[in-house]
């Protein structure tokens, strides 16, 4: 044990956040923490990292624990080179560190003059040579193991490099506890998996909030479960977690309707009037009382969002064409180069390549919104586009949640019929108040709420999503896969969520960063599979991308073929279950009799079906190699 914490408690309004909850930490343990956007991960970090001041607790941890705080944000304010920023968090050691240069430029070692320990020596400060020589190499070999550049400016980082910057800030403390909040966000797929190795080899102890499933499933040992202001630990994975929590639950619903029924027959036993009153017992009327202030106290679970997608008329067949797509920046490099594809009704696409790669810049020229260096985008007939902003920026912070959904008026029009604004936003969890609040207000999960409300208030039959599920609890997520799956029209998304885009996408466009595109059947599985440096957490270093030898273009599969591809795994699924059931029955004489078959005639029908599952195979791995 390092950390103990009980009767935990935080309030910053009615009702806690954590209520008497309790959390232990041990040596060695790597905990994901779950819960809904609001029930207070965020803050529950911060109380650990000592940032917040509980109203109450006890706590008990190991002599001088050391803990370090990942927050989710990146600071606007830090300059300097990357060892400076991460050298900044050793605090007073820095001076020494500077003093050590200083030192250093001061001196040299010819023995003709003063030698460095004679120098360090005179200080008033008895500064030794081993412990700053120490003292340099930790950050050096820190920044090796985070493969950072230490002379690099951190204000001309990417962002997923700034994230690995302030990692190594929150590291070269060498603490013994380390907190991660949102460690994944804005990363792209190769720095998560990346991030995978570099955790699970971490010796510390480790707590962290994540929206990534497949992250969460790699590293986390237990779970952690921030409910209505309660933590449950439980000691199982993700997929286990949830199946016992969805039986939690329901254990938890029929208790309470049994408790809501007896308080409804008590509350009608009081009030029976006069000949109640006469034979009234004082211990019923206690336990009534009882009753009422444990029923004032609970807290519900609250309603999951109500999340539709309105549908417009169909678009034409052909919804996107491009011919020898070409862009680049002024002065830069092209970012795609050369691609050719059809996008048609009903295709669910997913762009996935390292940040940088050109995933956004992809989406803007098939919008519209830049124009091609080269070739060109056709644009099909009745398309409705409704478009999902990565930067939010489509946002108005001087307006409220309502005004930004609905700016003109108090309703909007779903499937054809008018609804109230704040009846509308109550589907994605926005209560009537905080509908009506300033929208600058809102967490980061909040925000992707108002703008999957406002996008979903417009009928479309073509989605344009980059990065939806940055910020979006775990349960949103899910929620917004299914509404994607059963969306009939076309879909094209950005995203860096393994989990979500292998569960909705159809295929993929590859980015590479060098100009090529590729087309690859299937989610990131099949990407990562392929292409061994991206599943390792490497992408190429830029002057490598410039000069890499352009793949072979691979065929351009025709709408029947691309049809095919999509409906083939459906026809062997389906095959193979029917080959289950004869197999099944095959030794059962009355299905025979029941078929009107001989033993013959029912082998005949096994081994086509045999026949057929092993030719839609062939047809499907076929049609693979040639994309």
């Amino acid at each position: 044990m390092i950390l103990t914490l009980r009767n935990l408690t935080v309030a910053f309004g009615d009702r806690p956040v954590l209520d008497n909850a309790g959390l232990t930490i041990a040596k060695g343990d790597r905990i994901g923490l779950l819960g809904r956007n609001g029930e207070g991960k965020s803050t529950l970090l911060q109380v650990i990292a000592g940032t917040i001041e509980p109203l109450k607790v006890e706590r008990e941890a190991l002599p001088e624990l050391k803990v370090a705080l990942l927050d989710q944000r990146v600071p606007d304010a830090l300059e300097g080179s990357v060892f400076n920023v991460v050298a900044a968090a050793l605090g007073d050691q820095t001076a020494r560190l500077q003093r050590y240069h200083q030192l250093l430029a001061e001196v040299t070692l010819d023995p003709a003059n003063e030698t460095l320990a004679e120098l360090l020596q005179q200080q008033e400060d008895a500064l030794t040579l081993h412990d700053d020589w120490n003292l340099e190499h930790r950050i050096e070999r820190l920044l090796s193991q985070l493969e950072l550049d230490p002379d690099a400016p951190f204000a001309t980082l990417s962002g997923g490099m700034k994230r690995r910057t302030l990692l190594g800030r929150a590291l070269v403390g060498e603490p013994d506890l380390l907190l991660l909040d949102e460690p994944t966000n804005h990363l792209d797929i190769p720095a998560i998996t990346w991030l995978e190795r570099f955790l699970l080899n971490l010796p510390c102890a480790l707590v962290f909030v994540t929206h990534d499933r497949v992250f969460l499933q790699r590293i986390a040992s237990s779970l952690l479960d921030l409910d209505r202001g309660r933590l449950t630990r439980w000691d199982c994975d993700y997929p286990t977690f949830l199946s016992r929590k969805a039986d939690q639950l329901h254990a938890e619903s029929v208790h309470w309707q049994a408790f809501d029924k007896k308080l409804a027959e008590e509350e009608i036993w009081i009030r029976k009037g006069i000949q109640a009153r006469r034979t009234r017992n004082e211990g019923r009327v206690r336990s009534l009382k009882k009753l009422r202030v444990e029923r004032a106290e609970r807290r519900d679970l609250r309603d999951n969002a109500k999340i539709g997608i309105q549908t417009a008329n169909a678009s034409g067949r052909k919804v996107l064409t491009l011919k020898d797509l070409t862009f680049a920046y002024p002065q830069t490099p092209a970012l795609i180069r050369d691609f050719s594809t059809t996008i048609w009704r009903g295709d669910k696409i997913g762009l996935v390549g390292p940040n940088g790669a050109g995933k956004t810049t992809l989406l803007q020229l098939l919008l519209g919104e830049l124009e091609p260096s080269q070739g060109s985008v056709i644009h099909g007939t009745r398309l409705e586009i409704a478009y999902f902003d990565q930067q939010r920026a489509k946002l108005d912070d001087k307006l409220s949640v309502a005004e930004n959904v609905s700016p003109h008026s108090d309703s909007v029009t779903i499937d054809g019929k008018p609804r109230h604004i704040l009846s509308y936003l109550r589907d994605f969890l926005f209560t009537p108040e905080s509908a009506r609040a300033p929208i600058r207000k809102l967490s980061g999960g909040e925000r992707a709420r108002v703008l999957l409300a406002r996008l979903f208030a417009q009928p479309a039959n073509v989605l344009v999503m980059d990065e939806p599920t940055n910020d979006l609890d775990l349960e949103t997520i899910e929620l917004l896969e299914e509404r994607i799956l059963d969306f009939p029209g076309t879909v094209l998304l950005v995203s860096h969520d393994r989990a979500f885009l292998d569960n909705v996408v159809t295929h993929c466009f590859v980015l590479s960063g060098n100009g090529s595109v590729e087309e690859r059947f299937g989610g990131t599985e099949t990407w990562l599979s392929a292409d061994k440096t991206v599943a390792n957490g490497k992408t190429s270093s830029t002057k490598n991308a410039k000069t890499a030898t352009p793949t072979t273009k691979k065929k351009t599969l025709s709408n029947k073929e691309r049809a095919a591809l999509r409906d083939l795994p459906l026809l062997i699924e389906r095959k193979e279950a029917e080959l289950a059931t004869w197999m099944q029955h095959m030794a059962d004489p009355a299905f025979l009799a029941e078929h009107n078959l001989t033993a013959v005639e029912a082998g005949k029908k096994m081994r086509f079906l045999e026949s057929e599952i092993a030719k839609a195979y062939k047809e499907w791995e076929g049609l693979l190699q040639n994309t």
